[in-house]
Order: structure tokens, then C-alpha cells, then sequence
């Protein structure tokens, strides 16, 4: 893809979502990766209503490490796969302070190792908390990067080394949330506000191929 027509698709999103950022409340690296394990399968707003809860209760990996697995799972039952995602914020304590100092990891190999971290919860964590250049990947980036033809990709991985590639150094995290912005807002999964769309004119979808 051409850089110019990059270049224009990130100004155009720029211009439409000013200040785009994350939904998700958080104040240290520790809160946010707990919050980014528990947006799995649910919305932003619905973890940051408990973690109002959580995250005075076990405000550290040292807290989570000793916490009993019923009452995590109590504080954040209005969440789906409450279960699975308390044992997994338990672990992830456990690894932290064993292996980390109880502290969050700052690279991606470390991150992976936590329990309930994939590839896209670790590019959250190193873009937000520790200001790395990378993107992280959920479904609202992977559908309208390959929609524009950024990616043509068919999996989030493929994605991920294909948008790294493509945008420019030093703005993949921000383009993190202006896609994932326009996927909310635009260009959703299931009828697409094409009409309204600042980029049809690069999307494939629209029926122009971008180069």
C-alpha cells in the first residue's frame, strides 16, 4: 500500500476521532492489564463498572496472589467467563510476584507468560503502560484494517505483522484506537454506516480497491 494513501487514511481518522484513546480506566500498568484480560468477550464500560470494585480490593499482583478465587469471581460476575478470567487474574498475580518482583512485565515474552495474555492483551499493556510502538489487534482493528486494505490478512496475527509493516514508526499505537474508534462508531461488523464513512473512498467493501 502506498504511503501516501496511508498517510491519508490516518489523517482522515485523526480529523474524526480527535484524542482517540482507550475506554478502559486505569491508573498504573498493573490496572491495565488486569482491565485488558477482563475486555475479553464483553464491552469496555462493562469492566470499568467492576473494577470500580476490583480494584480497591486487589490493587497489586501481590493482592491478586493471595486472593480467594470465589471472591474475585463474585466481584466481577456480570462479566462473561467470570470464572475462567478470576483464575486467570489469580495466576497472573502468582507468575508476577514469583517471577516479576510483583511487578507487570515490560516485554512481550515476559507478558505472554502471565495466564490470560494473548498477543493483543501484551501490545495493549506495552503501548499504553510502557509507550512501545506496536498495535495491538482485537476484532474491531482486524475487520476494518482489512476493509481498507491496510491488511489483507486472514487472522489477527497475519494482521498485526502486516500493519506493523504499513504504518508509519511511531504511529501504530495511536492507530490502535482511531480503528478501533471508527470500527465502533462506522464501520461496524454488521451494517456498516457506509454512508457516513469519512474512508469510503479507500475501502474495498465500498468497491474501490485500494492500491
Amino acid at each position: 500500500m502506498q504511503r501516501d494513501r496511508v498517510e491519508a487514511i490516518l489523517q482522515a481518522l485523526r480529523a474524526a476521532y480527535p484524542g482517540a484513546r482507550s475506554r478502559l480506566h486505569y491508573r498504573n500498568p498493573f490496572e491495565l492489564l488486569v482491565a485488558a484480560i477482563l475486555s475479553a468477550q464483553t464491552t469496555d464500560d462493562q469492566v470499568n463498572r467492576v473494577t470500580t470494585v476490583l480494584f480497591p480490593r486487589y490493587p497489586d499482583p501481590a493482592a491478586l496472589a493471595t486472593a480467594d478465587p470465589e471472591e474475585v469471581a463474585a466481584c466481577i460476575k456480570s462479566l462473561g467467563l467470570y470464572r475462567m478470567k478470576a483464575a486467570h487474574l489469580i495466576e497472573a498475580g502468582r507468575t508476577m510476584v514469583r517471577d516479576y518482583s510483583g511487578r507487570v512485565p515490560d516485554n512481550l515474552e515476559d507478558l505472554l507468560r502471565l495466564p490470560g495474555v494473548g498477543r493483543k492483551v501484551a501490545n495493549v499493556v506495552l503501548s499504553n503502560a510502557f509507550g512501545r510502538d506496536v498495535i495491538a489487534v482485537d476484532t474491531h482493528v482486524f475487520r476494518v484494517a482489512n476493509r481498507l486494505g491496510l491488511a489483507r490478512a486472514n487472522d489477527v496475527r497475519e494482521t498485526e505483522r502486516q500493519l506493523t509493516a504499513v504504518l508509519p514508526p511511531g504511529s501504530r499505537g495511536e492507530a490502535h484506537h482511531l480503528l478501533i474508534h471508527h470500527g465502533r462508531e462506522v464501520c461496524r461488523a454488521r451494517h456498516p454506516r457506509c454512508e457516513d464513512c469519512v474512508l469510503r473512498g479507500y475501502c474495498r467493501e465500498a468497491g474501490i480497491e485500494p492500491a
